[in-house]
C-alpha cells in the first residue's frame, strides 16, 4: 500500500505539476529536440506509474520483480515453480492491470495512426487527380491561389505546394520551405504527433496530456526550422512562413505554417544561443530517470 501511495503521488507530480513549469520554460526554444524527448519521457513515466500504482493497489506488499519471475517461469513452461517471494504462476494474472494500462494508450495510438493513414491515402488519391509533379522542386503542385505548403508522410511521401505559393515565393524561399517539409518526412514526425495525440485522448483530463500535445506540435515545427537553416537563410525561411501561414493544411498532413508562427518567427530572426551539449545530456538523463523511477519504486524496499 505504501508503494501505491508513493506511485500515485509521483503520478500526480508528473501529470499535474511538472507540465505547468515545463510549458512556461524558455529553454525548449533553444533545444526543441531535447524538449520533445523530455515530454515523451514524462508521458511514458506517467503511464508506467499509473500501471504500477494500480498493480500495488490490487496486490499490496508483493514485489514486482517476484511477479516478473513468476511470469518468466510460466512462459518457460514451469508453472509449478514459485519465486523467492512465494508467488506462483497464478500470480501472473496480476499483470493484467499493468497490461491493460499499457494497452489503453497503445490502442489509441493504433486508432490515431490508422485514421491518419486513411485520410492521407484519400488525399493522395485526390492529389493524383488534381496535382502535377514538378521534378525540379521534388514536390506536387496544386492549382490554388492561396499560398500553402505541407507534406504527406507515407509511401510514397509527398511535399505539396500550391501554385499561389510558387508564384509569390522567391526561389530561395521555396527551397527553404521545401527543406522544412522534408525535415518532417525524414524525422518521421507524424509518429511523434500521433503518440502525443494518443496520450491526450487516453488521458484527456490530465494536464500533461494537453501540454505534451500542444508543445510537441510547436517544437516539431522548430526542429524543422532548425533543419531548414542548414541549407537556407533565416530571413528566407521567415518570409516564406509568413506567406504560407494563412494557407490551410489538410488533416494528417504537416504544414510549414504550423502552430506558434509568431514564436517561431521571433526565434528565427532573434536567435538565442543553443543549449550546451552537456545541458542537453543532463535533461535527457533526467527524462530517462523520470521514466525508470516508477519501476525502482515498485521493486525497492518501500513496499516493505
Amino acid at each position: 500500500m505504501i508503494a501505491s501511495i508513493v506511485l500515485v503521488t509521483y503520478a500526480v507530480l508528473v501529470g499535474f505539476v511538472v507540465p505547468r513549469f515545463l510549458a512556461r520554460a524558455k529553454w525548449p526554444l533553444r533545444a526543441p529536440g531535447t524538449a520533445i524527448a523530455l515530454w515523451q519521457a514524462l508521458t511514458v513515466s506517467f503511464v508506467v506509474c499509473f500501471a504500477l500504482a494500480w498493480y500495488h493497489a490490487i496486490a499490496p506488499g508483493r514485489h514486482l520483480h517476484g511477479l516478473l519471475g513468476s511470469a518468466e517461469q510460466w512462459i518457460s513452461g514451469a508453472p509449478e515453480r514459485t519465486t523467492a517471494d512465494g508467488l506462483s504462476a497464478e500470480g501472473v494474472g496480476l499483470l493484467i492491470p499493468i497490461a491493460l494500462t499499457a494497452v489503453w494508450p497503445a490502442a489509441w495510438f493504433i486508432q490515431v495512426t490508422a485514421s491518419a493513414a486513411r485520410r492521407r491515402r484519400r488525399h493522395t488519391e485526390l492529389l493524383d487527380l488534381v496535382g502535377r509533379t514538378e521534378p525540379a522542386l521534388g514536390a506536387v503542385i496544386v492549382d490554388h491561389d492561396t499560398p500553402a505548403a505541407y507534406c504527406l508522410p507515407g509511401r510514397p511521401s509527398r511535399v505539396v505546394l500550391t501554385s499561389g505559393a510558387v508564384r509569390c515565393l522567391s526561389p530561395a524561399q521555396v527551397q527553404a520551405i521545401l527543406a522544412h517539409e522534408r525535415a518532417h518526412l525524414t524525422g518521421r514526425h507524424h509518429l511523434l504527433s500521433a503518440a502525443s495525440e494518443a496520450f491526450a485522448r487516453a488521458y484527456p483530463v490530465v494536464p500533461l496530456a494537453r501540454a505534451a500535445r500542444e508543445s510537441t506540435a510547436e517544437l516539431l515545427e522548430m526542429v524543422c526550422d532548425d533543419r531548414a537553416l542548414r541549407s537556407a537563410c533565416a530571413r528566407a525561411l521567415a518570409d516564406a512562413m509568413c506567406e504560407v501561414a494563412a494557407g490551410s493544411t489538410p488533416k494528417a498532413a504537416l504544414g510549414a505554417g504550423g502552430s506558434a508562427v509568431l514564436t517561431r518567427l521571433r526565434r528565427l530572426l532573434r536567435p538565442s544561443a543553443p543549449l550546451r551539449p552537456i545541458t542537453c545530456f543532463a535533461i535527457l538523463l533526467l527524462g530517462a530517470v523520470a521514466a525508470a523511477l516508477p519501476y525502482f519504486i515498485s521493486c525497492g524496499p518501500v513496499i516493505g
